[in-house]
């Protein structure tokens, strides 16, 4: 650690979760503490609340939700190493976060395409919607 991580003894929510490489950006961080998608101790936060060692965090980031413990204090950007050395993420969280991963993977896009329906599709989708049956061989 650097002398400013281990001088500082409350850091703004958003360096820090910027600093700890949740969000590539600190405006990223902000837009999404703004959205409600972190929380401290299951309350919602503002963008300059400050936070202390030992402050559990819930960050959701798009299907993934992560319960984490702050076990150090940076508002510095560093290495990836560094930045996993500031959370402690508890094994429950890692455990539910593996499981739906895991659901989602059986699922395996089920409402997906693969592609663009070409106009043939089309209009077989149109007769499906519209109740005229199965497609005839002369299309």
């Amino acid at each position: 650690m650097t002398d400013k991580q281990t001088k500082t003894a409350k850091v703004r929510v958003d360096k820090w979760l910027w600093a700890a490489r949740f969000f590539k950006t600190r405006s990223l961080a902000k837009a999404a503490i703004e959205g409600g998608k972190v929380q401290l101790d299951g309350q919602r936060v503002k963008v300059s609340r400050e936070i202390a060692i030992g402050d559990r965090l819930t960050i959701r980031q798009g299907w993934d939700e992560k319960e984490i413990t702050i076990r150090s204090l940076s508002d510095q950007r560093g290495p990836a190493a560094v930045a996993q050395a500031l959370y402690e993420e508890s094994e429950e969280s890692v455990a539910r976060r593996e499981k739906e991963a895991l659901l989602r993977r059986a699922a395996g896009g089920l409402n997906k395409p693969n592609h663009r329906p070409d106009k043939h599709e089309r209009r077989q989708i149109s007769r499906l919607r519209r109740g005229g049956g199965p497609a005839s061989e002369d299309d």
